[in-house]
């Protein structure tokens, strides 16, 4: 089943990449359609949102990627020295959770947490004496607050790898260095963390990968159309989506998702290249 999955939705589409070379027509079809050359190319890159949606993937991606790479840490480090059972069970489960809940869920919490008249936060604000936050039309916020939703939603699921990498390790190198006076500190950052390196590595260069592509779910039901916001919040992904939604232009918005594979490929070949130079058995391949 995982070979015809890939097959089906991730080899079989790679024909279509044609259209980014084509003035697509749906009355002539993919293969009537006219060469353009790069004209589809040329016309995002010589566009001012090129600079914009490109600069956001990568900001955006790099702040969830390190945050939610150290929480995941830091919640599997907790975990591990918890000694109590069904307190661990329960706060493993408590974690992961966050990890289920729909983002279109989640965008409706925050809209009634953001609201500027009647939402939760500003009605503390304003009883505490400070002035009310316009959320939603305040560009600035918006990638603190991204991040946050966003290691909320997945640190505790991807600590799950971290977590299983740690039972996994020799408890006689603990137990010896505890004979030799090692205390608990000592223990995660001589031992536990060191060890985790390598799986920390590989786990990272996983999620270069995808470094181009912006969280479409997340952003879109956050932001939705709010103009206002698109200056910090504006990725490739919903870039796209709104080409084809309101322009309808499938030969530009191909153009512009090769773009955005070939250079995830090309960060991915670069971080494990510069990762084989400096620690070979860090490296993915």
């Amino acid at each position: 089943p995982a070979v015809i999955w890939f097959c089906v939705f991730s080899y079989a589409p790679l024909v279509y990449l044609i259209a980014s070379f084509k003035k697509y027509s749906a009355v002539k079809g993919l293969w009537g359609s006219d060469w353009v050359g790069f004209k589809n190319f040329k016309a995002f890159f010589g566009s001012k949102n090129f600079y914009t949606v490109t600069f956001n993937t990568l900001y955006l991606n790099a702040l969830f990627i390190i945050s939610s790479m150290l929480v995941s840490i830091l919640i599997a480090i907790a975990l591990s020295e918890v000694s109590g059972k069904w307190f661990k069970k329960i706060t493993q489960s408590v974690v992961i959770l966050p990890h289920f809940i729909s983002w279109t869920v989640v965008a409706l919490l925050c809209e009634a947490l953001l609201k500027t008249n009647n939402g939760f936060i500003n009605n503390i604000l304003a009883t505490l004496g400070f002035e009310r936050i316009n959320f939603y039309q305040n560009a600035d916020v918006w990638p603190a607050l991204l991040t946050f939703l966003k290691v909320w939603q997945g640190a505790g699921y991807g600590s799950i790898v971290y977590l299983a990498t740690i039972t996994g390790l020799d408890q006689e190198m603990y137990e010896a260095a505890r004979v030799d006076g090692a205390t608990r500190g000592k223990c995660i950052r001589y031992l536990t963390l060191p060890l985790l390196k390598s799986t920390a590595v590989m786990l990272f260069i996983m999620s270069i990968g995808k470094i181009f592509n912006g969280d479409f779910g997340m952003i879109y039901n956050l932001v939705l159309n709010n103009t206002m916001l698109y200056r910090t919040t504006d990725v490739i992904d919903t870039y796209v989506y709104r080409m084809l939604v309101e322009s309808s232009n499938i030969g530009q918005s191909s153009a512009v998702s090769l773009y955005q594979s070939i250079m995830g490929l090309v960060i991915v070949l670069g971080t494990n290249a510069l990762t084989k130079k400096l620690d070979p058995d860090s490296a993915l391949f």
